[in-house]
Formats: C-alpha cells, structure tokens, sequence
C-alpha cells in the first residue's frame, strides 16, 4: 500500500532535501521545525560528489551550482604557507556533472525550502515543537506543541533530522543515549572577507599542518568569503574568544593582518564531537543526518554522510511506497547507514583532524600516507580521478533489498527511473 504521508522533524538541509525527495514522487510530507524561521548561519558549505548526487535527485543541482562554484584544488600547508602536498577538488573531472559544490549551508537551505514550495504535497509548518515521539504497528506519531496548543499527529513514519541535540532521538532511547566522546580540541569557526588567493596564492580550500596553530581556511562563496576555522585555548567564554580573535588572526594567517586588511563578518566557539546513536530507528520513527552521528568538520565527512543517509532512506521508504519492500529495509536502513559511520566516516574524520593537528609539519609530508598518496596523484591522471571520487565509499544502493520478482516498471507507472540510486562515474556507474 503507497505511503499515504511522513512526517519529518527538523527542516534544517537533511530534512529540507527528504521532504522534496519525497515529494517528488508524490509521497505526501509535513516538515515540522520548532522555530518561527529558517537556521540562518552560515556553517558548512562543501558538498562532495555523493551530497551532489543527491541535490541533483531533488531537483535542485542547477540551482546550487548557480549560487555557488566548483572548488578545484586542496591544499595542505606549513604555517609559514608553504605547500606540503595539493589535490584536485573536481578540476579533473572535466564536465562530470556530480562534481563537489561549494554553497554556504544558510543559502542552500533557503533554495531547498523554495523548492518544497513547488510541491502541493509538501507542507511545511513552523513554530511547532515536539515534545514527544513514538510509533505502533499501525502507523507513528508525534506529540506537538504549537500556537494554537497541544496536539498529535499522526503519519506512517516520522524521521528526525533535527540534528545534534534531537528532541526525536531523545524521545525514542532517552537522555544520554548519543553516546561518543568530545575531543580535547577547541575551535572557533570564523567567517572573514581577507584576499588568501590573490595576495598569498592559496588554494580554495587550505589546511594548516601545525600542533599549535592548526587551522583550514576555505573560500565559501563566489565573492571572497572564507571560512576560517582555527584552534583557540580551551575553557573560555564566548566573549574571552570574541577578544583574542583579532591576535589569533594576527599570530596565524599569512601576512600577519591587522583587523583594518581583512572583514570580519562572524565567529563561533565549538567542540568537536564524534557520537552515535544507539539506532537509526525504533519501530517506525527513523532517525537521520545529525540526529544519529556527529563527527569533526574536517574533511566534511559529516555533511556528505549525512545527506547520503538522506539518499538512503529515500530510497528505502521509496521502496515501501512502491510496494517493492517491507518495513524490513528500515532495518537495513539502520544497519548500514551505522556500519558506514563506524567503519569510515568515523576513523576518517578522526584521521583528518590528526593530520593537521598532531604531526610535525616538516615530516609529514613524507610521512603521512595521505599526503605520500595526494604526491604520487600530480603524476597520475588516473588515480587524481579516483581521489575525487574516494567519499563514494559513502553511498550504499538500497534498491537492491528491494522485491525484484515484482514488475519495476509496472509499479512505477513508466513515469520516473525506479532505479534512482545508480549514479553514473567516469568509467561505470557507482551504486
């Protein structure tokens, strides 16, 4: 029986995105956000080929690639701006249309909920605040307090991706149960106006190898904004933070600024966190992107893992309305959205924090065995290729649990390509 309508909690970019995967295909979705407007900060911007992917199945690639650009070159460097190694962001791939997307994450939600408009299937409702969550074998449910009062609401699955402080993931395993640690590091993650590529010839995206002074300053938008992310002494209040950030600009970033050489737009104290829920599901209320697992921004593990757990359980409840699978893949969902987050994205980005942050710059590069891969690349057409292509491991094809016996293109309707995962690479297809 087709779903007849999924309820989503939390319309920051994951949740914004399901809802016009889902829509799409004409699965009727209320997002609900307990705030009276959209998250208007900032935060990441760089969306790999497998978060690429998934944009273009929304709808909404044209339109990110409008607003933003397609980095070309990483960098790793010495605090003094000399390079250790480089690598392609895409340049390579030529016209590859799923290349890596640069868009601060305020812009792309903006544009997601533009295109949930389009949708008369697709509401989305604010100022709506979940105080609980649950599910039977007839459908799930969430308790809501809104302007209007109290209510429940009723669906046959609810999602959570109201990220790292879920009330959704609270409500179906507890308080404490996002279990991890809090790395002893802390960060500020600023955002300034200052002229890294014309003046120092920096790359798009550079990482500062330094146990000290560790940082990435990356280019976010098409006129020069950087995000600058740097290391800072632990245990300070905000304000303590806000004052040295002028001396911290001065001892770190090439050409020893001033605050009159550069704009400061924005800054942010956090802590990095790696943490994992104890299940992406309990019955039939699923969770997704930040409600489930958090790690370090290094190496935007993530953003694109997030937003392929995204991909995935589209896939898995488009299979449910189709009638091509059981509540079952639900399961799987969980299985191997959680094995990927153990086995990769976790140790990766634990692994890209070390590496700008606990080597001794001088050896590293002929020590670090990713920095010895990037070298052996300059020479290797081939293999810079398959650099750009490594958050691929990300992904995972959840059409294959579904019911191959039944008729795909009877089901279908012979309106859409059932088969919407398979996304075409260089050389084949990567599921």
């Amino acid at each position: 029986m087709p779903l007849s309508k999924v309820i989503i909690v939390g319309a920051g970019p994951s949740g914004l995105l399901l809802t016009c995967l889902l829509a799409r295909q004409g699965i009727d979705v209320e997002l609900l956000e307990a705030t009276e407007t959209l998250d208007d900060s900032p935060r990441a911007a760089h969306y790999a080929p497998p978060a690429a992917w998934e944009l273009y199945r929304a709808g909404v690639l044209d339109d990110v690639n409008a607003q933003g650009f397609q980095p070309k070159r990483a960098a790793w460097r010495k605090i003094d701006g000399s390079m250790i190694c480089d690598c392609s962001f895409g340049d390579v791939l030529g016209d590859y249309p799923y290349r890596m997307v640069v868009l601060p994450l305020d812009k792309l939600v903006k544009l997601l909920y533009q295109h949930t408009q389009k949708y008369s299937n697709a509401k989305v409702t604010f100022n709506t605040k979940v105080t609980d969550a649950g599910s039977d074998e007839t459908g799930a449910w969430v308790e809501v307090d809104t302007p209007s009062g109290h209510q429940r609401m009723k669906a046959d699955y609810v999602v959570g991706t109201d990220g790292a402080s879920s009330t959704v993931r609270r409500c179906i395993f507890g308080k404490g149960s996002f279990e991890g640690e809090t790395l002893d590091a802390q960060i500020i993650a600023s955002n300034v106006y200052y002229d890294f590529e014309g003046k120092f010839g920096y790359s798009d995206s550079n990482f500062i190898v330094d146990r000290k002074n560790w940082y990435m300053a990356a280019k976010i938008t098409t006129d020069g904004l950087y995000r600058v992310s740097y290391a800072e002494a632990p245990g300070l209040t905000r304000e303590e933070y806000i004052k040295r950030q002028p001396m911290r600009y001065e001892e770190i970033l090439p050409g020893n600024p001033k605050p009159g050489d550069y704009k400061f737009v924005s800054m942010n104290p956090y802590q990095l966190q790696h943490r994992l829920a104890p299940s992406f599901h309990k019955g039939k209320v699923i969770l997704c992107a930040d409600s489930a697992h958090v790690v370090n921004p290094f190496g935007g593990l993530g953003l694109t893992g997030g937003i392929a757990d995204v991909g995935s359980l589209y896939d898995a409840l488009l299979g449910i309305h189709k009638g091509l699978a059981d509540d079952s893949i639900i399961e799987k969902y969980s299985e191997v959205r959680m094995k990927i987050y153990k086995e990769i994205i976790d140790p990766m980005a634990r692994e890209n924090f070390k590496r700008i942050s606990s080597q001794d710059p001088e050896t590293a590069g002929d020590n670090d065995e990713w920095f010895k891969l990037c070298k052996k690349a300059a020479n290797d057409l081939e293999l810079e290729k398959q650099l750009c292509h490594g958050l691929d491991v990300l992904t995972h094809d959840f059409t294959q649990y579904w019911n191959k016996e039944k008729d795909v293109d009877q089901a279908n309707g012979g309106k859409t390509e059932i088969h919407v995962s398979s996304r075409p690479v260089e050389g084949g297809i990567v599921a």
